[in-house]
């Protein structure tokens, strides 16, 4: 037997659902059988089988060790049933399962193929606390342009409440008419609802992705909204850090009008922009000098050009960024968004 290749650790657990064969279903974590020759002659690591991460059932009744597996001689996943018999399969080459197609019912199978879905930690724990950092500024003061920006280069998740909101909304979640009822009454939606769309967003994105570096744009607008975020999350908790967007009005107002040309928005005008602006002030700033008060606030001056305010922005999430990311050119994207190349015309 030759020595075996070291391998990153497989920390990722796999639950598997819905399927024809009850018995297939449940979690799956990653597989302890120790090193093994395979098929295809290919020495197994932990965690590893012909050099794909592999798993095992967590209750361990499955016969084959490890029960989902990659399988080179096929070129095709593979979950077997208790009896170590296969039951389904997919003919790919992807590094993990896939998670976004139909599998096949293999010969011991029973149809329907189950759905397969990764968890980057032990769903059968907590989540891991999420990194927050929260992005508060004037409208037109830049939140959104360069939290996209940070989401594209430095792989932070960016999240809008009010995104969240109609996400809610279109998906039809358990505080659907809730949120409608609000909305039509044109009252604001309670501020636990929001926070709680917020926690339920992290954990779902730490859970699927891994990522725990999140940006939340336009939040806490209000010291109620902090109060629904400590009611929600515990006075215990380290409260997160804000990123304040400075920028004085005269430069908001050039701002918004010179994007009511092509926004479509419909608060893309100067009455509507002094309202909003006028809202901010009262509502908004008393939590951003709380913030200061608290040592947990940094101002940006967003009054400059885009890439000096990127340059700014990156300069603070760099202790939480991986080097590389740091490191890596600016995406196509990135420079349109930066204003370093032109908007691709369309047709």
């Amino acid at each position: 037997m030759t020595e075996t290749t070291s391998y990153i650790p497989n920390t990722l657990f796999i639950d598997v659902s819905g399927s024809g064969l009850p018995e297939v279903d449940g979690l799956y974590v990653p597989s302890e059988a120790p090193p093994t020759t395979s098929e295809s002659g290919v020495v197994s690591s932990p965690g590893y089988w012909n050099g794909k991460m592999a798993w095992d059932r967590a209750d361990g009744k499955a016969a084959r060790s490890p029960a989902i597996s990659y399988s080179n001689s096929y070129q095709s996943w593979r979950i077997s049933r208790l009896d170590g018999h296969l039951a389904y399969e997919i003919t790919c080459e992807d590094e993990l399962p896939p998670i976004d197609r139909e599998w096949n019912v293999y010969k011991m199978g029973v149809a329907p193929a189950p759905k397969v879905e990764i968890h980057y930690c032990d769903p059968r724990k907590p989540c891991p606390a999420p990194n927050v950092v929260f992005v508060l500024g004037g409208p037109g003061a830049g939140k959104g342009t360069m939290c996209e920006l940070a989401e594209i280069q430095l792989d932070w998740t960016h999240l809008s409440t009010g995104d969240l909101l109609r996400a809610e909304q279109e998906a039809g979640g358990p505080t659907t008419e809730i949120i409608k009822e609000y909305i039509a009454a044109g009252k604001l939606v309670p501020n636990e609802i929001v926070v709680r769309l917020l926690k339920d967003a992290m954990e779902r994105t730490t859970r699927t992705t891994g990522k725990r570096n999140f940006l939340i744009d336009g939040f806490p607008r209000s010291l109620s909204n902090l109060e629904a975020w400590y009611e929600v999350f515990g006075r215990e908790a380290e409260l997160p850090a804000m990123l304040y967007f400075e920028c004085p009005f005269d430069v908001l107002e050039q701002r918004i009008l010179g994007r009511a040309k092509y926004s479509g928005r419909a608060d893309d005008n100067l009455e509507a922009m002094k309202l909003r602006f006028d809202t901010f002030k009262a509502e908004t700033l008393p939590t951003v000098e709380l913030f200061k008060g608290k040592g947990k606030c940094i101002e940006i001056d967003t009054s400059q050009g885009r890439e000096a305010v990127y340059a700014l922005l990156r300069e603070q999430l760099a202790t939480y960024t991986e080097q590389q990311l740091l490191d890596q050119p600016l995406k196509e994207k990135s420079e349109i968004l930066l204003g370093m190349k032109p908007y691709p015309q369309n047709g």
